[in-house]
């Protein structure tokens, strides 16, 4: 046997953050050292973080990498450790993973597939690597190859697939596994997105298997830059088999997970392989030699950190529990606020926001204690004094019911019971007077009466719109982030009031749809993540019809009514945004997915999704930044590109009306 300890590094690093990346990079490879790894695998991009933006094309931003790695690599000594960074070369800037043995480093690969789709725009910045070229680069007085290539330390024959690399169907480790190595290095900054994980599971899985190889994945961990969730997934598979994994969404700087595997078992694997052919005739890739001792490691059992709540059947809700709370964290601790500010309302958006805070609180002091969790949030002062859980979340969280003439007692009560559940500080203003006066001033200003007859849009707006400067002021005189509440049904058809709910410098439930939101709720007031506490309060939240609460009362004003059932809603902006189809062939797939609603009417939805969409992308141009928790978020930013002026499908409307005045009548 031939063991080797292999381990993968998960980091939390921040864009930039030249002095924290360090220290993290080096906590990682001290925990792998006192673990017994000998080869270490980092993420994509750990020296200057993966969201740098147009920021990587800094000629200072390139030349700190570089200090930085150089800095790094007296670390490496008795190990193999990989790194990720830009490097500039012919003046084409690449994203390199090198790989440093011993104190040395022996060189750099470049990344093949540039990741250019959703909220990734790699070919920005980056020029993808070709195959199988090989030149040298000049570093100080030192020159390195770079390009295609792999390295063969002390007999251990280790390549690499970059990210992207492995997601397509020309992988690197096709051409790796010929050249006979025996680990391949999977650098990674792979955001979070619900259900991606058995994506990975399947590449890495299959890697192993197919190439003959141990098989190392390393993720980035944390909100890294803003809008990017990542997991921190960490696989080491050998053989098609997964023989370590590491939890995921964890509140730590950085997590290391290690195993031993026998290198000649996989070459046994290949020798004995019918379909396995090693490249004897045609050139081979270039593989950079390089002496190295390793140690003697023992054999070792296979470790699985999979936690229970991976093995729940309502995996989508337990992921978005975790995903958003540690969002929340990171954002929280980066930006050195002091805390949250929540215009809660007592419906769904509002209420489910605020249980994610408490979430926050929850997961991250059960994995880091108290004082763990008070020392990553050392900025804020205020929390030195706090001696339970439930003190943090009325420390860091405060929230407000701001009540019109059309507000009605369930709502103020839902509000007050969501906050005192998740122990929040709360408060009630009363906005109607402010509600008056601007009409007044501006009946005054026109010179006549304001009516629901005529007005009903303005007249609603101004009630949102009101509700923001206190809101506002609370969260400056806190120095606290105010979360916009906002979710993706209302971004697409712009149901909502522009600087009034949209109001925040984080919106972290507009890449979620509302039907998912309510399901959610649902699930936390009945059942609540594994091995937490149901939220029992949101009853008063769940058995609501969502409504803006903007009409008087007498008018039974509701959200659905306003718009369309929101089911129906969330799947026309799917087949009409994501799906790219037009009126007539969403309308088609409407009918076969709704078939209780009669063609005018599904019709008559459809078109009101279009024009709404088409109307509003000014509205989802001017949103505060969302998490990205999926693949269908609408931010024009970093995803959903739309023109704000367009013809408004009005010529593909006209073709969905024909096509149902058409339809036989029943």
């Amino acid at each position: 046997m031939k063991l080797v300890k292999l381990g993968a590094a998960v980091l939390n690093q921040t864009p930039l953050d030249w002095n924290g990346n360090r220290t993290r990079i080096l906590g990682a490879i001290h925990a792998a050292r006192a673990q017994g790894v000998t080869m270490l695998c980092l993420p994509e991009l750990c020296v200057t973080g993966y969201g740098c933006e147009d920021a990587f094309l800094a000629p200072g931003t390139q030349r700190m990498a570089l200090r930085l790695l150089h800095e790094l690599l007296p670390e490496t000594r008795g190990m193999i450790v990989s790194f990720g960074l830009p490097l500039l070369f012919q003046n084409g800037l690449f994203n390199v993973a090198c790989l440093a043995a011993d104190g040395r480093l022996l060189g750099f690969v470049g990344k093949q597939h540039l990741a250019g789709d959703g909220i990734h725009y790699e070919p920005r910045w980056f020029k993808p690597w070709p195959e199988g070229v090989v030149k040298e680069v000049t570093i100080g007085d030192a020159r390195y190859p770079i390009g295609d290539l792999y390295f063969d330390c002390g007999g251990v024959k280790v390549g690499f697939e970059i990210c992207e690399d492995a997601w397509v169907a020309n992988r690197p480790g096709t051409r790796l596994a010929r050249q006979g190595v025996d680990l391949i290095f999977n650098p990674s900054a792979s955001h979070f997105a619900f259900g991606k994980i058995e994506i990975r599971k399947r590449f890495v899985l299959e890697g192993s298997r197919a190439f003959g190889v141990s098989y190392v994945y390393a993720n980035l961990l944390g909100n890294e830059a803003g809008r990017a969730v990542y997991d921190g997934e960490a696989m080491i598979a050998s053989g098609g088999r997964l023989v370590a994994t590491g939890s995921r969404f964890s509140y730590r700087d950085y997590l290391v997970t290690s195993a031993t595997v026998d290198v000649e078992t996989t070459r046994m694997t290949q020798a004995r392989t019918a379909s396995y052919e090693p490249n004897l005739v045609g050139p081979g890739q270039y593989c950079v030699v390089a002496p190295f001792d390793f140690p003697e490691a023992g054999l070792q059992a296979e470790q699985h950190e999979v936690a229970d709540w991976e093995r729940s059947s309502r995996i989508k809700e337990e992921e978005f529990a975790r995903a958003i709370p540690l969002a929340l964290f990171d954002y929280l601790r980066k930006s050195h606020a002091q805390g949250f500010v929540v215009s809660l309302s007592g419906g769904a958006d509002s209420s489910a926001i605020t249980c994610l805070i408490a979430l926050m609180v929850e997961f991250g002091v059960a994995e880091l204690g108290l004082d763990g969790f008070k020392h990553k949030l050392g900025h804020i002062a205020k929390l030195a004094q706090v001696k339970q859980p439930r003190e943090l979340v009325r420390a860091l969280l405060l929230t407000a019911y701001q009540a019109s003439a059309n507000s009605g007692p369930v709502t103020r009560a839902a509000a007050r019971a969501v906050a005192e559940a998740v122990g929040a500080e709360h408060c009630e203003f009363e906005v109607g007077k402010l509600v008056s006066d601007y009409v007044a001033m501006v009946e005054q200003g026109i010179g006549r009466k304001l009516s629901w007859a005529t007005d009903d849009l303005a007249l609603q707006n101004i009630q949102a719109r009101v509700r923001s400067p206190g809101i506002w002021m609370v969260a400056n005189i806190r120095n606290a982030l105010l979360l916009a509440t906002s979710n993706r049904s209302e971004a697409a058809v712009g149901y909502a009031t522009m600087d009034g709910d949209t109001s925040g410098s984080v919106s972290p439930i507009a890449g979620i749809d509302k039907a998912f939101l309510r399901q959610w709720l649902l699930w936390l007031e009945l059942s609540g993540p594994t091995g937490g506490r149901p939220i029992p309060a949101l009853k008063a939240v769940t058995a609501q019809q969502p409504t803006a609460e903007l009409r008087p009362q007498a008018s039974g004003q509701t959200d659905e009514a306003d718009l369309m059932p929101y089911p129906l809603l969330d799947a026309i902006e799917r087949a009409a945004i994501r799906d790219k189809q037009m009126p007539l062939e969403v309308f088609q797939l409407m009918r076969l997915q709704f078939p209780k609603y009669e063609p005018p009417q599904l019709a008559a939805w459809v078109e009101r999704f279009f024009r709404l969409w088409c109307r509003n992308q000014w509205k989802r141009e001017r949103y505060a930044p969302s998490f990205h928790v999926d693949d269908e978020n609408l931010d024009p930013k970093t995803w959903c590109r739309f023109p704000i002026l367009s013809g408004g499908f009005e010529r593909e409307l006209a073709e969905l009306r024909a096509h149902v005045e058409a339809l036989p009548r029943e």
